[in-house]
């Protein structure tokens, strides 16, 4: 794959510079009047700024980096915060030069803005190309795992379900087990030499417990022998409760325990000026009339008040009253026959037709901004659960409570990445509280924004778990 990707990459970096150009060319028209035949030698030499200061930005920004793995809600995050570096430096420069460049009014707002469409949507088109030639089987790199740990079964099942990774396992080796949901077996952990030296092995997935510390050390000084990338996955499990960050004493790798992003009271007071600004913007242009119409068509169509109000659990498992649009018929019950919380299922029977929409299009959770109002949610976090589940859940699901040292979301990430909708076993719930887990330890304000854009586009294009 290392010379069909490395053109990928080249592909990448190139086309921005005809990108950047043509949004100099297109706003400098709209503003001016100018058509693209009369560029006097002073916008040629502010085009050669731009693209300069445009290819600076984003190595800060790591634009480039590979992403393929990644949703696209992320690469568009990253373009934003490319386009804000692009700015603060494009406009120092222009402020110095400013007696050779004379602009328009406007002009800025509408390079930038020409700039974030045509950037967005180019690399919406390469990243489709780039999935499109994976599928294919045109581009991928061949993957070996070493070891048979629940870890590598999770890295196995990951990369043949999300094929756009662009990555095809050959098989795995292990000393004591020779199955792993399919994957092919080609030996014992001896057979990594002879395989790196008769097949085209791009890298090396080692996911052997840490007790085999030799074996590891054995395998990548096999693997830097024969020139082959080894990545390790370490069994880190035992840390999940904490941060882990991997750092380097000398030459010495040492694994960090830090404590989380939101301990920080600058993170905690710009999480929640922003759960305000976002929440008054959304009252404002949306919410003042949309609820109201949601509201009067529930009542229209179904007997019983158009909001619900549950009991779930917040910060520190502090219960609060969330607030919903109601979806089921009002005489319906949430704990089954069984005594066990019911939870909605698709095609359920309680859930009027109205409300299969609002629950398909997220809309039944639009009251809860008033929640973040109240400050007993955020925009962003894990989603609350029902005090019946959380009491179900919580000696069932391993580190379940540590989903409540934030505050609960609207939207999050465990939502944005399909884990929503109904958990029919303790895995599915397990998988969810992993992603929660995964969001607290990790936030960033950025990752808030990826997953308020993906959420929208989720809207958009449907999810097939919403019901």
């Amino acid at each position: 794959m290392a010379k069909a990707y490395h053109r990928y990459t080249i592909i990448r970096y190139i086309i921005d510079t005809p990108i950047v150009g043509l949004s100099y060319l297109l706003a400098s028209s709209i503003t001016s009047g100018r058509d693209f035949g009369s560029m006097s030698p002073n916008m040629y030499l502010f085009t050669l700024i731009a693209l300069l200061v445009w290819y600076i930005s984003a190595s800060f920004s790591r634009l480039y980096a590979d992403r393929r793995s990644n949703k696209y809600s992320e690469e568009i995050i990253f373009i934003i915060y490319t386009i804000i570096l692009f700015t603060i430096l494009l406009s120092s420069a222009s402020f110095f030069l400013k007696d050779r460049f004379q602009f328009a009014p406007h002009f800025f707002t509408w390079f930038l803005g020409i700039l974030f469409f045509l950037m967005s949507f180019t690399k919406y088109v390469i990243r489709k190309y780039l999935h499109s030639a994976i599928y294919q089987g045109k581009l991928f790199d061949n993957i070996l795992i070493v070891g048979s740990t629940p870890s590598a079964l999770e890295y196995y099942e990951t990369i043949n379900k999300y094929y756009y990774y662009g990555y095809k396992c050959l098989g795995f080796l292990d000393n004591t087990h020779n199955k792993l949901n399919g994957c092919h077996y080609l030996g014992k952990i001896g057979n990594l030499g002879p395989l790196l030296k008769d097949r085209r092995i791009d890298e090396v997935v080692i996911a052997l417990p840490n007790a085999q510390n030799d074996e590891i050390q054995q395998c990548l000084e096999i693997c830097d022998y024969h020139a082959t990338k080894a990545r390790i996955i370490p069994d880190l499990y035992q840390y999940a409760s904490s941060t882990v960050q991997v750092n380097n004493i000398g030459l010495m790798p040492v694994i960090s325990i830090r404590s989380l992003p939101l301990d920080k009271l600058e993170n905690r007071v710009l999480k929640r000026a922003f759960d305000i600004v976002f929440s008054v913007i959304f009252f404002l242009t949306l919410g003042f009339w949309l609820l109201p119409l949601i509201a009067l068509a529930i009542k229209l169509s179904s007997k019983g008040p158009a909001i619900f109000k549950q009991e779930r659990w917040g910060l520190n498992n502090e219960k609060i009253i969330c607030y919903k649009f109601r979806t089921m018929v009002s005489d319906s019950s949430d704990i089954d026959a069984n005594g066990y919380y019911h939870q909605a299922s698709k095609d359920d029977p309680r859930v009027t037709r109205l409300g299969a929409i609002l629950r398909r299009t997220n809309m039944d959770e639009l009251p809860q901004f008033w929640n973040v109002l109240l400050g007993n949610m955020s925009v962003v976090g894990p989603r609350p659960h029902p005090t019946p589940l959380n009491l179900e859940s919580m000696h069932t699901v391993e580190n379940y409570m540590l989903r409540h040292l934030v505050n609960p979301g609207i939207t999050g990430w465990a939502q944005v990445n399909g884990s929503r909708g109904e958990t029919k076993g303790p895995g599915s719930m397990q998988q969810r509280v992993n992603f929660d887990l995964y969001y607290i330890h990790r936030w960033t304000f950025w990752l808030d924004s990826q997953i308020i854009l993906q959420t929208i586009i989720n809207i958009i294009r449907g999810d097939q778990n919403a019901y």
